[in-house]
């Protein structure tokens, strides 16, 4: 009888175990996963996201044309085998917002993506909440293809009608009050700051400059800074430079290999969301917390 009741209660401990980890992903575009929801990932308050465009690693690691992006390096875990999806700029903001490139192979604007699943839907129906940043963008809710220095096809969010305008925000409007931002946010710098068209330099300079702040604060306020690019320089390897900054991060290199979908994949466990399309198949990133 006593062995029948610890089996009773082993049992019923599995089974409850497994409610906890597992999640199975409905009502996507993809097919139907069964992915880990529980992880070691911290629940941070923020996580802010920004991309930079088309630099292979090489030309940031150890480049003394990027002073601050290998001074925050070392403040962060660098991952030394991390990449891009594919090419050109367009597909892998999409894949990294959605878990999909969404049959987009070009840079053509608008892709107009309608209600597929993607990171900003998922925080919303969570009760968290998801804010775009966009550099140069004319006005708030802006779903033209060009404006000045500003291209959509750097901002993904716009691209799907199941994030509210409410969400595609100018970069003006990022809060110097860090306690304001957003669950998450994605931060786009216009044409220039983002390396497409100016340089290394210019780049560097604009992040320490817009986020050295924010990067010193989430250090002891239980948030995440992610510096990644889009691709590399047009080359078949596509390895990028990508870092995380923030509370709790083990400081040093890791060289596991990554991708877009990777980063995804993370951020959605911090919140207890499953992986959606290619994030779905990995596993967050485990090793680079205290």
């Amino acid at each position: 009888m006593i062995r029948k009741r610890i089996f009773a209660a082993f049992a019923a401990a599995l089974v409850t175990a497994g409610a906890v980890t597992t999640a199975v992903v409905t009502g996507t575009d993809e097919s139907a996963a069964v992915r880990p929801t529980a992880s070691t990932v911290p629940a941070f308050d923020h996580i802010v996201l920004v991309m930079f465009e088309n630099k292979k690693y090489s030309s940031i690691n150890g480049s003394s044309s990027a002073p601050y992006f290998n001074s925050l390096a070392s403040q962060s875990a660098k991952f030394t085998n991390s990449f891009a999806i594919t090419h050109p700029s367009q597909p892998n903001y999409v894949a990294l917002f959605s878990g999909a490139t969404q049959g987009v192979t070009d840079d053509t604007c608008p892709a107009n993506l309608g209600a597929k699943a993607n990171l900003g839907r998922q925080l919303i129906d969570a009760g968290k909440t998801f804010t775009g940043y966009s550099e140069a963008m004319p006005s708030d809710g802006y779903t033209g293809c060009s404006s000045g220095t500003y291209r959509r096809k750097h901002n993904s969010w716009a691209d799907f009608s199941n994030v509210p305008s409410a969400s595609n925000l100018r970069y003006s409007s990022f809060p110097s009050d860090f306690t304001q931002l957003p669950t998450v946010a994605f931060v786009t710098p216009d044409m220039c700051n983002d390396m497409h068209d100016c340089s290394i330099g210019t780049g560097d300079t604009w992040l320490k400059k817009n986020l050295d702040a924010y990067a010193q604060w989430a250090k002891t306020h239980n948030s995440l800074l992610i510096v990644t690019f889009d691709e590399d320089s047009g080359t078949s390897v596509n390895q990028i430079f990508t870092t995380f900054t923030g509370a709790g991060v083990k400081v040093g290199s890791y060289s596991e290999s990554i991708k877009h979908y990777t980063v995804l994949r993370t951020i959605e466990a911090s919140y207890g969301l499953p992986g959606i399309g290619g994030a779905a198949s990995k596993s967050p990133i485990l090793d680079v917390w205290q």
